[in-house]
């Protein structure tokens, strides 16, 4: 039956394969504001959802809106309440930050001793949280940045200084 697995592939576009790497199968209806879905293959964060009421022929409706988490862009998605969409497994890690070169990559120290560098600043995104950086590391206090990781992706989202012994 070609109609329904192009049915099927179409399905698999719009709303985010549920089984997508990075990510968990969460039934629409269970989404609410605050929680993590993905829209057009990019992890977002819902800032609002509406369901409307069963039609004639069927489903109730969620209506989503949502912010991707890594590029602030607004996204809306509308997705029947009893179909399943991909939520992001969103974590934040909290790393010590060593040095930033002039490339605007960070040096950050591994639980186990080693470095990432592969990680560049919020650059274009949020100037004041890279002065931040920048400012703190010139200080003679050990930084930490929180990291934001889902879906293969990673952005620095948060800066602070230990505290005192």
């Amino acid at each position: 039956s070609s109609t329904s697995a192009m049915t099927e592939a179409r399905r698999a576009k719009h709303v985010g394969d549920p089984g997508a790497p990075g990510t968990s199968p969460l039934q629409a209806g269970l989404v609410r504001k605050g929680g993590h879905m993905v829209i057009k293959g990019r992890p977002c964060k819902v800032l609002d959802v509406s369901t409307s009421k069963t039609g004639k022929h069927g489903h109730a409706k969620c209506h989503f809106i949502a912010q991707d988490i890594f590029t602030g862009k607004k996204m809306e998605d509308l997705v029947p309440s009893s179909h399943n969409l991909a939520a992001p497994i969103v974590t934040r890690v909290e790393y010590q930050i060593i040095d930033t070169d002039e490339d605007g990559f960070a040096s950050l120290l591994l639980e186990d001793g080693s470095q990432k560098d592969d990680l560049k600043l919020p650059l274009n995104t949020n100037d004041a949280l890279c002065d931040e950086i920048k400012a703190k590391l010139e200080g003679e206090k050990d930084v930490f940045v929180t990291v934001l990781s889902a879906m293969g992706e990673d952005l620095i989202v948060a800066v602070k200084e230990a505290a005192d012994k």
